[in-house]
Parts: C-alpha cells; structure tokens; sequence
C-alpha cells in the first residue's frame, strides 16, 4: 500500500513538471517569435523627384502580425509566379568606355564597383554592347570590313577600349550578361534595295543582300565564338538595331520579312550546328513600328509575324524593345498571343529635347521599368551608361544630344564631379534589391496611387519596386506570408525594399 502512494505521489510530480515544461517552452517559443518579427528589418531605398533623397537608405521593422494584415493595401503572393528576370543595366557604348578610360584607374573602380557589384553597389547585371560600331562609337566599322568572311576579325578599338572595360566590370560582377547589336552588317553584303541588288556602300540604310545570309549568319557565329575565347560571354543578341531607321549614322533597313527568312535559313541553323547558345532576339525597335513612314505600314507587328512563323520561332528566345515611338501598351498582346517568348526592353535615352530628372524619373520607371517588368518584362537596360556634358563623343549623324545615365565633366574625368541622372536611378532602383534569376510574383494593390511590382529572389528574399506618382505622401501598408510592416512613400518618389520572412531566419 505505502508503495502505491509513493507511486501515486512520483507521477503527480512528473506531470506538474511536464506542465511546467510546456508552458515554459510555450513562453520561449512566443519570446523567439517576438524577437523575429521585432529584430528583423526591411531594407529601404529612397529617390524622390525633387532630389531631396537620391537612394536614400534606412530600414523599417517588421510589425506584429494583427488582424490588420487583412486590410493590407499591397499583399505579396510569392506562390504565383510568373517570368524570370534576367537582369537590368545600361549600354556600354564606345563613348562610354572612352569616358571611362580618361578616369584615373582608382576612379574608375570607384564608379564601375558603385554601379555592378551587387553587395556594397547597386548591383547592375545586364549590359548591352554594339556589334560592330554605333552612333556612340569612335568611328564606323564592322569586324569584317574587307570583302571575304574570311577576312572577319574584331575590330582593334573594340580591343582598345571595350575589352578593358568589360573586364573590370566582370572582375566585379562575374555574372554580369551581355547582349549585342550590330547597327549594320559589312557594307560589302548591302544592296540598294531588293530588287535592283545594287552594291551600296554606305554605312547608312541599305538592306541585307539575300546571297550574303549565310555570310552574314557565319559572321555572327564567328563573333560570339570569339568573344567567349577572351572571357566575354554573349548572352543574347539582337539581330538589326532599329531596323526600321534607315537614318542613323551606321543602320540597315531590316523588314520582318527578311529577318524572318535570315533566321530559319541561315542564323537559326548555324547556331545549332556550331553549339550556339546564345539567345536570338527579334525586332529592337520601337513601339509603334515606326508607322507614320510609308515603307513602314507592313511592318506593323513586326515581332509577332516572326514569332508565328514555325520555322523561324524554333530559334527564338523573344523580342526587344524600345521606347521612342507608341506605347507600352503594345506588349499586351506579345503577352497574350505568345506568352512562352521573351520581352526584353532594350534601350531609351534622354536628352536635350525637354529633359528633367523629376518629369523623366516619374516617367522612365512607370512606363519602361514597372510598365514593361508588369507585361513580362525579363531585362531592363536603357541606352549610353555614362556621355561627357558635351553629350559625347558621338558620331556624325547620330544623336548630339542624348545623355547618359552618368554625366562626366570633360574638363577633369573625375569621380567627384560625376553627375548620376534619372536612368541611373531607374536601374539602380530595380537593381539594387531584384537579383537575376528572380521571379516576378504575384501583389494585389489596392492603392490606387502607387505602381509595383514584387519578386522572390533566388537567395529566398523578397523584394518590391513601387513608384508613387501622386502629388500626396500615402502611407503603405505591406503583408507577405505573415510579415507585416508599414512605410510612407512621399509623391513623386520611388522605393525599393528588400527582406526576408521572419520564418526564414
């Protein structure tokens, strides 16, 4: 009997500790989930239209998690997904690199880490190159300028001043893409037109002599090829820059008929037979095709018939675009007729025909950032990544007054007079907190005054770019997964965030 009790009293004991083990650890647990939504902070950066933050950096706390996070006016879906992004950045032009080379060395490893390494810089990871020259090179060439394909070899300034460039940057950031346009083939595969093939010799208009395709196709071949031999990898290629501009200072007249024809009969095929990887990209124009001209009106679409073409389809990755004519709107039915391709903004300037840093911020992210990354958008990358305040050095009959989107001063070279203008920001803004390989993801916005767009990045962090183009500060209330937090976003400004779960710490 006395055995009993003392059994009777050992469990009575046994389970008033077991209790106080459980309400202890109920006590740790809520302690530690305290501490995670409290502890743990959201990156935030700030450029404001009038210049008072210019990537301003400061965080905000995590909030704890309340009924309230029902009524959150932008709620992040990280179990939608949609496209993967590629990257954003800006062309490095020959003018660039000029630019770049008059810098002291230790300047111009100041600005280029500033600008491409993605922890202590703003992380930019997609440039665009020209193949051959363009009309912010120091002179017109192509890589194969003597009749013969045989003759093709890259271009000593391009060995002079890219290759040094392109260096640095990917000593910084290894993983940096690049893509390239030619702005015209050799002048020795340009006719007149298609009818009479008169050899026309001009760097200006012209347009591509059926006989030469498979020249031409061996000539992109042997570029990348060569390329890739000295460390510099091409992402993706366009196949004509503006192919319905005949009036640049180094340009071809491209309709889609013919690059259609070009690439399931020759580029399309040579790239398979040598192991080409790289992505072929259609069009890189404008919106609006270019319409108003009359040699133009069947040229509507332009992308759209090569991508519904089978046999030339089967080469394609997708198609580029630039802002200079129409509107963005025009992706919408690229989304909704061929959603498997690729989109790829590929170039906007600014410049002397009405510039300003607040009118152009408001409006270079809303319609080519935001408004393209929103239709699919993969890159980003806007036209000349740094132009003297002379607007230069360009070519005879190119553009003299675009800027970059860094001016230097041409009296010094130096990193301190740098002057960084609205696309610098625009990138750097979607950039510095979206990581290639990241994927777009679903928000529902009901904040009428604010643009967005959100994406899970590959290291597990979330990220979101929003543009409040009011003329009212609002304040915007945030929920993913459980987190919470709030942040104001003053008008005529632009945020990006960066955190992670609280579940993933």
């Amino acid at each position: 009997m006395g055995v009993k009790i003392q059994n009777e009293h050992l469990m009575r004991n046994i389970t008033a500790l077991l209790s106080l083990l459980f309400l202890l650890h109920n006590i740790v647990y809520a302690n530690s989930k305290n501490a995670k939504v409290s502890d743990i902070t959201v990156e935030v950066y700030t450029t404001s239209a009038d210049k008072s933050k210019l990537f301003e950096a400061s965080t905000t706390p995590f909030l704890e998690t309340t009924s309230a996070d029902a009524d959150a006016s932008v709620v992040l879906n990280p179990a939608v997904k949609y496209q993967q992004m590629d990257g954003f950045g800006a062309a490095i032009t020959g003018s660039t690199c000029y630019n770049l080379l008059k810098m002291s060395k230790n300047d111009r490893a100041k600005i280029l880490t500033e600008i491409f390494d993605h922890k202590i810089g703003m992380g930019h990871s997609y440039v665009r190159i020209s193949l051959g020259c363009s009309d912010f090179s120091l002179d017109e060439y192509t890589y194969c300028d003597t009749p013969g394909i045989e003759n093709f070899e890259i271009h000593k300034l391009d060995k002079r001043d890219l290759f040094p460039i392109l260096k640095e940057i990917l000593a910084i950031n290894p993983m940096l893409k690049i893509m390239a346009s030619p702005w015209t083939p050799p002048r020795w595969m340009k006719v007149n037109n298609l009818k009479d093939l008169q050899q026309y010799n001009s760097w200006t208009s012209g347009q591509l002599n059926p006989k030469y395709y498979d020249d031409y196709a061996t000539y992109f071949v042997k570029y990348i090829q060569e390329m890739e031999a000295e460390g510099f990898p091409i992402e993706s290629i366009t196949i004509q820059n503006e192919p319905l501009n005949r009036g640049n200072s180094a340009s071809l007249f491209m309709t889609w008929q013919e690059q259609r024809d070009f690439i399931k009969t020759a580029l399309g095929p040579q790239f398979r037979k040598n192991g080409i990887k790289t992505k072929i990209l259609v069009y890189d124009h404008n919106y609006n095709y270019d319409a108003e001209k009359a040699e133009c009106w069947d040229q509507i679409d332009y992308p759209l018939h090569i991508l519904q073409d089978k046999e030339a389809a089967q080469y394609v990755h997708g198609s580029a675009w630039h802002a200079y004519g129409g509107s963005v709107h025009e992706l919408d039915q690229i989304v909704a007729t061929q959603p498997e391709k690729g989109i790829f903004f590929t170039e906007i300037s600014i410049g002397d025909w009405g510039y300003t840093f607040p009118g152009d911020l408001m409006w270079c992210m809303k319609e080519v950032g935001l408004g393209t990354i929103n239709r699919n958008g993969k890159a980003v990358i806007v036209w000349n990544l740094m132009l003297d305040d002379k607007n230069g050095p360009d070519r005879p009959g190119g553009c003299n007054t675009c800027y970059g989107a860094i001016r230097i001063d041409s009296k010094n070279y130096s990193y301190e007079t740098l002057e960084r203008l609205s696309h610098y920001y625009v990138i750097s803004h979607l950039s510095k907190v979206v990581m290639p390989g990241a994927f777009r993801i679903k928000v529902l916005n009901t904040n009428a005054t604010i643009n967005c767009s959100a994406f899970a990045n590959p290291d597990g962090s979330l990220a979101l770019v929003a543009l409040n183009d009011g003329n009212e500060t609002t304040s915007v209330s945030f929920s993913c997964n459980g987190t919470f937090f709030e942040q104001k976003i003053h008008a005529k400004s632009i945020v990006s965030f960066r955190w992670k779960d609280a579940d993933s710490h």
